[in-house]
């Protein structure tokens, strides 16, 4: 199910947009203090309604803090509509705007428009089961928590967990790691492994499957 974040100190707005969107068949979460947004995890929306006009921190604010941790479309719903404002929203990283006052037409015609689209590569994160691939910054958590991966480990669990399902030879991610003319040999992506599955284990995760004779692939256990 799509699960949409609708955000507004408003709790009739709130209402009108959760009821609305309810009907199309979305799973929303309503929250109306902004403060609350930097504690959740954001991962699991697909889309982002987000007011700007609220007391303790506005909504511009709000999505320099998250737009780094998100990369699902994030809709202004605000009466603030001055070019200006406009512009500065879309450059912090705001993907459209829906006027107040709205109807419930136009805000459920915008928010599936927007998800249809939505079929661009995430170029930031990519969840997996419950490990979650920063692709930028090179890092795996699970469940929330950084594993403490060298460059290898983790170039090794994103190459298996991007392509899980498939059972890859140590010489197939010797080279995607290391490339052709690494110093070593696949005898080293063994060693590797076994670091991964120790640093894994000590928060229960057990991310990389043997394949007897073949190699390794991401434990579907995982996916």
């Amino acid at each position: 199910m799509i699960e949409i974040l609708a955000v507004d100190d408003d709790e009739g707005i709130l209402r009108v947009m959760e009821k609305a969107l309810s009907k199309e068949g979305y799973a929303v979460t309503a929250v109306s203090e902004p403060l609350q947004i930097e504690q959740m995890d954001l991962n699991r929306y697909q889309l982002i309604l987000l007011d700007v006009m609220m007391p303790g921190m506005d909504g511009f604010t709000l999505v320099e803090k998250i737009r780094e941790r998100v990369d699902c479309p994030i809709l202004f719903v605000t009466a603030k509509t001055e070019e200006e404002d406009v512009m500065r929203g879309l450059g912090l990283g705001g993907d459209d705007y829906i006027t107040k006052p709205f109807g419930i037409g136009e805000l459920r015609a915008r928010v599936a428009a927007h998800l249809r689209r939505e079929g661009r590569q995430k170029k930031n994160l990519v969840s997996v089961g419950e490990a979650q691939f920063y692709l930028l910054a090179k890092e795996l958590r699970y469940r929330g928590e950084a594993l403490n991966l060298t460059k290898s480990e983790y170039r090794i669990c994103e190459y298996l967990a991007l392509n899980r399902g498939q059972v890859f030879s140590k010489e197939q991610i010797y080279e995607y790691v290391f490339g052709f003319d690494g110093e070593s040999d696949s005898s080293a992506i063994t060693e590797h492994v076994k670091n991964i599955r120790g640093k894994c284990k000590k928060v229960g995760f057990e991310p990389i499957e043997t394949v007897w004779g073949i190699g390794y692939r991401w434990n579907k256990e995982e996916a």
